[in-house]
């Protein structure tokens, strides 16, 4: 399994409607389009957490080939009110916020 954790700043208080979007979009086949096995979300403090579970190293290519569907555009349009790029000034895609995995362990 591959996983992918993005990093950002979310509005307080938003996490509930931000919740509601992605259960809407995780009800559609979009999670299966892209290889997505599981999702969670996380906040603290002003933080946003996105930790995406892939059966597949590819997880990141079939996002890519997914961007066009009005599906995925329409959820990035929805979350911006509430997710903004936690540096805006670096930020140029969601590869720029994907926090880099430097320790992993699992049990046998």
């Amino acid at each position: 399994m591959h996983s992918t954790l993005i990093v950002a700043r979310m509005e307080l208080g938003s996490a509930a409607e931000v919740g509601r979007l992605f259960a809407e979009f995780d009800r559609s086949d979009m999670p299966g389009r892209m290889g997505t096995r599981r999702r969670q979300l996380f906040a603290y403090r002003g933080l946003y957490f996105h930790l995406q579970d892939f059966d597949e190293e590819n997880g990141g290519e079939r996002i890519e080939e997914a961007k066009t569907d009005p599906r995925f555009i329409g959820i990035s349009q929805d979350l911006k009110p509430f997710i903004q790029a936690y540096d805006p000034a670096t930020w140029r895609s969601p590869a720029d916020a994907m926090a880099q995995r430097f320790y992993h362990w699992t049990s046998q």
